[in-house]
């Protein structure tokens, strides 16, 4: 299993400080982890083996090494792997959630309560957001997978984190121009980067596979 650490956390670091929202950040970062858990133990509880663990900006980020009977394991227009995923995507949320429900249990300072809380709701609204690859993106692609099939799966996906990162980005200027609040943008900005980059494998595969058929429909035609 490789670990690696995203040297951009560091710059996260440093604006976060000079903004003065270091606290914050750190908090977050620390609940982000236990989210990151929850995917782990869901993916470990089925089977999957980690492969990668990388430190992000935003908390850890893990893959998981693949089985190829999971592929074989047709379910409609996708197979158990799909499901799978899904599972593990829905695991942070749902781990957010499981710290909500127990810290309004917990018997301490109110405020403390309160820290706990609202920074695990905001994990929870923040990840389930439609924009791959957050939770809410590999969500609804491994649902549209399962029902519409990998190809148009991607494309929808791809077409609806864009759409919402342009209003992310139109709030996230709202922010800095009215509440001198630069922390949105900054997100925005990093998801702006993991978008372009998970476009960018997408359309290679595509390429790929549309050599595939191609090279099929060729051959059949013989």
């Amino acid at each position: 299993m490789r670990f690696r650490i995203d040297l951009k956390i560091f710059l996260f670091l440093i604006l976060f400080y000079f903004t003065k929202q270091i606290e914050t950040y750190v908090i977050i970062i620390v609940f982000a982890i236990i989210h990151e858990l929850g995917h782990l133990m869901a993916g470990l509880i089925m089977g999957m083996k980690p492969e990668k663990i990388e430190l992000m900006p935003y908390g850890i980020s893990i893959s998981f090494k693949l089985k190829p009977k999971d592929y074989n394991k047709k379910i409609l227009k996708a197979n158990l792997l799909e499901i799978k995923k899904i599972l593990v995507a829905i695991a942070g949320p749902f781990t957010n959630l499981l710290i909500i429900i127990f810290a309004t249990h917990l018997k301490i300072e109110l405020f403390s309560n309160l820290i706990i809380i609202y920074a695990n709701l905001l994990l929870i609204l923040f990840n389930l957001v439609p924009i791959y690859p957050l939770d809410g993106g590999r969500i609804l692609k491994g649902i549209l997978h399962i029902f519409l099939g990998k190809r148009k799966a991607e494309r929808y996906t791809n077409s609806i984190s864009f759409i919402i990162l342009i209003i992310l980005t139109f709030i996230a200027s709202i922010g800095i121009y009215y509440m001198e609040n630069i922390s949105v943008f900054i997100i925005t900005i990093f998801l702006w980067g993991l978008y372009l980059k998970q476009d960018k494998i997408d359309r290679n595969k595509n390429k790929i596979y549309d050599l595939i058929e191609k090279t099929i429909e060729i051959s059949e035609n013989k």
